[in-house]
């Protein structure tokens, strides 16, 4: 649109245009690794002079930077997508090469549209802990169902992940869409309640949100119980995720309200066994169980490899109001 009128309207301006470059960094955690709720990837790639002159349009250094870093990162790798970016591209190249790469590390980010939460140890440093947590509705564009969702980085390396989606096929948007496990909150560091996942649409959705930065950290809360069909029989269920920066640890505090006693499973997606020594739980009744999970998509592989593991912490029969804590220490 810039292109096409000549600069004659300031697109540039706009606020939600500035914000959706913004985004892009906001969302970074460390190197390759990219926060990737719903369809995401967790290592997209960037169409890094794209990025580049984006940011030059929206006088953000921070983007510009990132943009010239990426380029560093894979030199000789173009990603222009269509000859609309190939050609400016090219024009762009020594400019370019003037701007000074540097990874963002934004410290923290509240991105209340859609309910995100991002937050690092250091701003600045891509060393420590790292969280990002979501609240939204399971109605949202490219869903899965997985509001309450989180996941847990240290040192740039992930402990805690989102699985991320397959490679798209016709069930992908279709009818059977929560048929896949990658689309599936028990597949996803979510709560199991009397063997009922979180149920697809609108109504199904998080309340009672909200984010809270103090001097000791950062942490997102919100009652996720809605997200549920009335087979869980849930009356609430507070969550809150925090990244403590003080005690160098992630705390996730879930208190539940159970129309009676009932069963719960804590689900906890993880890489390898190697992360299980940081995952330290509290509360009554839980035990730990971990299953082996095959992955077999492409898209999957290249990121995770060929397994993964899923972590289950049972409540075989949990009382009608009780309280867990996760710890994941840095």
């Amino acid at each position: 649109l810039d292109s096409a009128t000549a600069g004659a309207v300031r697109y540039w301006d706009m606020p939600l245009v500035q914000e959706i470059g913004k985004y892009i960094y906001r969302v970074h955690i460390a190197d390759d690794w990219f926060v990737n709720f719903a369809d995401a990837a967790a290592k997209p790639g960037l169409a890094a002079d794209l990025v580049c002159r984006y940011g030059e349009k929206i006088g953000d250094e921070k983007l510009k930077s990132f943009g010239a870093w990426f380029a560093q990162r894979s030199p000789g790798r173009l990603r222009g997508d269509s000859l609309g970016r190939l050609l400016p591209m090219l024009f762009h190249a020594k400019e370019f090469q003037k701007v000074a790469p540097q990874q963002p590390f934004v410290g923290e980010a509240w991105l209340p549209g859609i309910q995100v939460m991002t937050a690092r140890q250091r701003e600045g440093s891509g060393d420590g802990l790292y969280v990002a947590a979501q609240g939204g509705h399971n109605a949202e564009s490219h869903n899965h169902n997985d509001v309450g969702n989180f996941v847990v980085f240290r040192n740039g390396e992930p402990v805690l992940i989102d699985v991320g989606v397959e490679t798209y096929t016709a069930k992908t948007f279709s009818g059977k869409r929560y048929e896949i496990w990658t689309m599936q909150s028990g597949y996803h560091n979510c709560p199991t309640v009397n063997g009922v996942m979180q149920a697809p649409g609108r109504e199904f959705e998080a309340r009672q949100v909200a984010y809270r930065k103090d001097t000791s950290g950062v942490e997102l809360s919100l009652d996720i119980a809605k997200a549920y069909p009335s087979e869980a029989k849930l009356e609430s269920w507070q969550r809150t995720i925090r990244l403590d920066r003080q005690a160098n640890e992630v705390v996730v505090k879930d208190d539940a309200r159970l129309q009676g006693r009932g069963a719960v499973t804590l689900n906890l997606m993880t890489t390898d066994e190697s992360k299980l020594e940081r995952i330290h739980f509290e509360g009554p009744g839980l035990e730990r169980q971990v299953d082996e999970v095959k992955v077999e998509d492409p898209r999957l592989t290249g990121v995770w490899g060929k397994r993964l593991l899923r972590v289950r912490l049972v409540a075989a029969s949990a009382a009608a109001q009780a309280s867990w804590t996760v710890r994941i220490k840095g």
